[in-house]
C-alpha cells in the first residue's frame, strides 16, 4: 500500500463515542512498517495538517503537494519521534510547518531568478542593501533566541505564532489546559525579549 494514500482503518466501533487515537502509539506502529497505523494516524491528522499546510502556503493546491510530502516524511521519520520531548501532534505539526515554509522560500527563490536580469541591471540602492544586511542578522538573533527555550515554550510558540493558531487551539493540540498554554506562551515569549535585550 501507498502510504502517502492509506486506506481508511477506524478504530474498532465501541458502541458509543469514538474513541480518539492515541497518536503517539500511531507514530511508534508506523515506524515498525504497521500501514494500518498510519493510515488510522493519516484520518486522524489529514484535516489539521492540511489547514496548517494552508495558512503558511496560502494556495489550496500547494497546501495538497505540502500535505502528502508532509505525511512522506512523517512516515519516513517516525522511528526519531521521541514522547519525552513533546506531543505527537506537535511533533507532526513541526515537520508540516518546516515543508510549508520550504515550499514558500523556493517559490520566492523562483521568483528571484526570474527576476536576476533585471535586477542585475538597476543601481544598487546601498539603503535597501543595508536593511536587508539587518534583517538578516535579526533572524540569526531571533533563531538563537529561540535554541534558549524549554522544549514546551519552543512547541507553544511554534503553533502559536508560525502555525498560527490561538491559545485555545494550541492549548487543544498539546492537551493542556488553556491557561497553561498561555503561560507557556507568554513565559516564552518573555525569554526571548530577555536573551534579545529587548526592552520591555
Amino acid at each position: 500500500m501507498d502510504p502517502l494514500r492509506p486506506e481508511a482503518a477506524g478504530a474498532p466501533s465501541t458502541g458509543g463515542a469514538p474513541v480518539a487515537p492515541d497518536l503517539s502509539e500511531l507514530l511508534k506502529l508506523s515506524a515498525r512498517g504497521d500501514q494500518a497505523a498510519f493510515a488510522e494516524l493519516y484520518d486522524a491528522m489529514a484535516t489539521r495538517v492540511y489547514g496548517l499546510a494552508v495558512r503558511v502556503v496560502r494556495d489550496p493546491a500547494q497546501a495538497e503537494e505540502v500535505t502528502q510530502e508532509a505525511f512522506l516524511e512523517i512516515w519516513r521519520m517516525a522511528s526519531r519521534y521521541d514522547v519525552e520531548r513533546g506531543s505527537a501532534t506537535a511533533w507532526m505539526l513541526t515537520i508540516v510547518h518546516r515543508k510549508a515554509v520550504d515550499r514558500v522560500r523556493s517559490a520566492e527563490a523562483a521568483t528571484r531568478r526570474d527576476t536576476t536580469y533585471h535586477s542585475q541591471n538597476q543601481a544598487v540602492d546601498h539603503d535597501s542593501t543595508a536593511d536587508a544586511a539587518h534583517a538578516s542578522l535579526e533572524a540569526r538573533r531571533v533563531r538563537a533566541a529561540l535554541h534558549s527555550l524549554t522544549a514546551v515554550q519552543r512547541e507553544a510558540l511554534e503553533l502559536a505564532y508560525f502555525g498560527g493558531y490561538t491559545h485555545t487551539e494550541v492549548a487543544t493540540m498539546l492537551d493542556l489546559p488553556v491557561g497553561t498554554a498561555k503561560t507557556r506562551i507568554r513565559d516564552g515569549l518573555i525569554r526571548l525579549r530577555d536573551t534579545m535585550g529587548v526592552g520591555a
